[in-house]
């Protein structure tokens, strides 16, 4: 079957186990994790891909992927629906004796080779499906074209004294790389990878192919293909992306993540820029319902719910109920909690679909000068009337 030919096709990384997001990734795939009140983490990609003019995104899936199949769907909520082109889903599947999950980041776009094969593209963009941020792929592709690059990658300042836990990218003036240093202990720059990449499609199948066949490969962009390609004499350059970007894949993160999208002039505003809005699979629901008796403050609270008690510097995810005598404060609610009469919840995240009983308490305050601890409720869970859950308890 022939396919028309792309400029770009976008490969989004959506199979990762998400560990460090404990039980919210127990039996659910992290891009597929709430986000916002009415999101998913994946949502961000794939909003930017179509807002970027990207209508071809093949999504690698593994881990606990059956929700996340489900949400994408047809890709229609992202205008991804389309005959030539749009989204498709992509796992691991028998192709020989020797087909395997995949081992790594470069063997997932390896082992799709025939798919990028089908639209012939000129160039191809990987992206991670685990980063919350909105960018314009189109200025950067077109940056990429400027410097007749080989690859072109996104890189953001960092704070020197955090360089050391990133891929750190040394540049020329001109923005060429001269060096990649994978956590240096002692770096030379803060031009930190995003990894977010732009290849033209030639080199990277070339390199990944040879990637394939070294039995001592880790099969891993920042460590294998990348240092590749820059000792081969490639031109690479970095691209400097200067807007809001957070990659949520902690606890903590994803607590801070919810938390920057509220105030009066939040860190990252989800509404705020013309051209470039979040679409996600919202599936119909009538208007949240306000009690006379109900106090908010500094809030999202999405379609579907019904508050009577109080919230505080909370997200509020659809359908959710919170009572009368309930106290929500600096907390992350996920889609279709309820929260019971005098219960109170404080720097928590609560998981979709749990129910926080009468008079229980999860969270509680920060000790002045201590780390965040933040209380952790898995997906289905109930927390018994009464029950204590303490900061930083995961259950």
């Amino acid at each position: 079957m022939n396919f028309q030919k792309k400029h770009c096709v976008a490969m989004l990384l959506a199979g990762g186990q998400g560990s460090r997001l404990m039980v919210l990734t127990e039996n659910t795939a992290k891009p597929a994790v709430p986000f916002g009140g009415k999101y998913r983490i994946i949502d961000f990609p794939l909003s930017n891909c179509v807002n970027s003019g990207i209508d071809t995104v093949g999504i690698l899936t593994q881990y606990q992927p059956l929700e996340l199949n489900e949400y994408i769907g047809n890709g229609q909520p992202w205008h991804l629906n389309r005959s030539h082109g749009g989204v498709q889903v992509l796992p691991p599947y028998a192709k020989s004796s020797k087909s395997e999950w995949y081992k790594g980041t470069a063997n997932a776009i390896y082992q799709n080779i025939p798919f990028i094969e089908r639209y012939d593209p000129d160039n191809v963009l990987i992206l991670s499906g685990d980063h919350i941020y909105k960018m314009d792929y189109a200025a950067m592709l077109q940056e990429h074209m400027k410097n007749d690059a080989d690859c072109t990658i996104a890189v953001r300042t960092v704070p020197i004294e955090e360089a050391s836990r990133f891929g750190i990218m040394n540049t020329n003036p001109d923005g060429s790389i001269y060096e990649f240093e994978e956590k240096p202990k002692v770096p030379k720059s803060t031009n930190a990878s995003m990894g977010i990449y732009i290849f033209k499609w030639s080199i990277l199948k070339k390199y990944l192919i040879a990637d394939e066949e070294d039995p001592n490969s880790e099969n891993d962009f920042g460590k294998n293909v990348i240092p590749a390609i820059l000792n081969a004499g490639h031109r690479l350059f970095a691209y400097e992306f200067q807007g809001y970007w957070k990659d949520v894949g902690t606890i903590n993160s994803l607590w801070e993540a919810n938390m920057e999208l509220l105030g009066e002039e939040p860190e990252f505003n989800i509404y705020g820029d013309p051209g470039k809005r979040i679409y996600a699979r919202n599936y119909a629901m009538p208007s949240t319902f306000m009690s006379k008796k109900a106090e908010t403050d500094n809030c999202f609270i999405a379609e579907g719910c019904e508050i009577y008690g109080t919230i505080k510097h909370s997200i509020i995810s659809t359908g959710c109920t919170v009572a009368e005598g309930a106290l929500v404060e600096d907390s992350v609610i996920m889609p279709n909690v309820v929260i019971e009469s005098g219960a109170i919840v404080r720097h928590a995240i609560v998981g979709e679909d749990c129910r926080i009983s009468a008079n229980a308490v999860v969270g509680g305050a920060f000790p002045e000068g201590e780390a965040k601890q933040i209380a952790v409720i898995g997906k289905n869970k109930t927390i018994e009337v009464n029950q204590c859950v303490k900061p930083g308890e995961i259950c």
